[in-house]
């Protein structure tokens, strides 16, 4: 979720608007315009149903899938290994999972929301929001659901410093966790039917486009609202999972 958080996040290609910014080797560069909007209505892979927040690449470099894997993050200032768990699971689960995970921190947590509404891909604005009680977050995270699951410009990290523990629902709608111990996570991601798949890839590890709009701005400026949040900081994300 950003250095304001203390843990990384996988790179971004954060596009507005549905509307993908080609480069060279992009497999959006010559597409019609029937193509692109054929491509971008696509939300379905088999059994795996995306939000509206992301698409994959036309050339499917990484078909969406359900899964998680373990993963590791090298914490520079204490040169320390930190596990970590990446996993993606269908829009149905999406957003109970998400509120089943936030109960594994405890009564009281910290929020950090991040935007990349008026920006670009390494330009995002983060927010925090210290002590709140999980029930009352857990109560403006509902009001707010349509924005946390389909706005490509949100994300969301949940953390409680005793712990040492943190959960991110990133730009991506990947659910990543990190801290010791691991196993409580793991226990509600196959209640869940989110099963391990240590050779799993996500959509953030391949050409992708992110999707947003005006309506999901002014929703996220009503949501930092209704947590108390007042300022923004500026943050780095250059730095990916290891």
């Amino acid at each position: 979720m950003g250095n304001a958080s203390g843990f990384p996040k996988s790179k971004t290609t954060n596009q507005a608007d549905s509307a993908p910014r080609s480069t060279p080797t992009s497999s959006f560069e010559k597409l019609t315009n029937d193509e692109l909007e054929a491509h971008m209505g696509v939300f379905r892979y088999g059994a795996f149903d995306l939000t509206d927040a992301v698409r994959p690449s036309y050339d499917l470099q990484v078909v969406p899938k359900q899964g998680f894997r373990h993963d590791s993050y090298v914490d520079p200032k204490n040169n320390i290994d930190v596990p970590v768990i990446m996993a993606s699971a269908s829009r149905e689960r999406l957003f109970d999972l998400f509120l089943d995970m936030i109960d594994c921190l405890g009564d009281e947590v910290d929020v950090v929301l991040e935007t990349s509404h008026h920006g670009n891909s390494s330009d995002h604005n983060d927010l925090y929001r210290e002590h709140i009680d999980v029930p009352v977050l857990k109560s403006i995270l509902c009001d707010h659901e349509e924005l946390i699951l389909n706005d490509g410009c949100t994300g969301i990290a949940i953390l409680n410093p005793r712990k040492q523990q943190e959960i991110q629902f990133d730009e991506h709608k990947m659910l990543l966790c990190y801290g010791k111990p691991l196993e409580q996570f793991e226990k509600i991601f196959i209640e869940h039917d989110v099963y391990p798949d240590e050779s799993i890839r996500f959509i953030s590890e391949a050409e992708h486009v992110h999707c947003s709009s005006d309506k999901f701005a002014r929703e996220f400026d009503r949501l930092t609202a209704a947590l108390g949040m007042d300022e923004g900081l500026h943050r780095d994300n250059n730095s990916d999972l290891v």
